[in-house]
């Protein structure tokens, strides 16, 4: 079995999340994909973060394949950093071929994470692309230190039985959607209205 880990936020989920499941399930020909959302990232501001049930909510209304489970499983066991998340998978799904999925623009700053090169290390990774990140396959720290982990995107159906650390970059549709837009749009429209008041 082939599952896809794709965590965050979803602060709010939009299109441009569901977009990039769609291509992971195709391109990595996974057989679920797993829609992880977080407590809230350890290196973001969470003073606009809603809540972690409503922000589950969001996630399955805008879910329709049956192949992605909605999950916010990390939250009860205290799991705060991707590198626990992946060995607590590990650990009780044995068995099963994992692939990190991530954004690219995570790339760019991936190698702030903690533990990042252990990430690396335990799972592939599949890196889709986004506006803006896609030459962040060439440039970004984790990209040049697992540069020779990295398979061609034309071998990513082969990614979830690669031994890590093993990586891909999958160039495809993009959108211009952002959770940080949609927040900071909800608040302008806020800030005018109560101006209007």
């Amino acid at each position: 079995m082939k599952v896809g880990l794709f965590g965050g936020s979803f602060n709010p989920p939009h299109l441009g999340h569901l977009l990039v499941a769609e291509i992971a399930l195709r391109r990595l020909k996974l057989d679920q994909l797993w829609w992880m959302v977080t407590p809230g990232n350890p290196l973001k501001n969470h003073d606009d973060l809603e809540a972690l049930d409503r922000r589950v909510q969001l996630s399955r209304d805008m879910v329709s394949d049956p192949r992605v489970k909605v999950t916010a499983f990390e939250a009860p066991y205290g799991l705060a950093y991707t590198a626990e998340t992946l060995e607590f998978v590990k650990k009780y799904n044995p068995g099963v071929n994992f692939v990190w999925v991530m954004g690219a623009d995570n790339l760019a700053s991936f190698h702030h994470w903690q533990n990042w090169q252990a990430i690396a290390s335990t799972f592939p990774i599949a890196v889709i692309d986004r506006p803006g990140s896609t030459l962040a396959y060439l440039s970004a720290p984790m990209a040049k230190k697992f540069s020779r982990s990295r398979l061609d995107e034309s071998d990513a159906g082969q990614l979830a039985m690669a031994k890590p650390p093993a990586w891909t970059f999958i160039h495809g549709p993009r959108s211009n959607l952002s959770s940080t837009a949609i927040r900071n749009a909800r608040s302008e429209t806020i800030d005018n209205q109560t101006l209007k008041s």
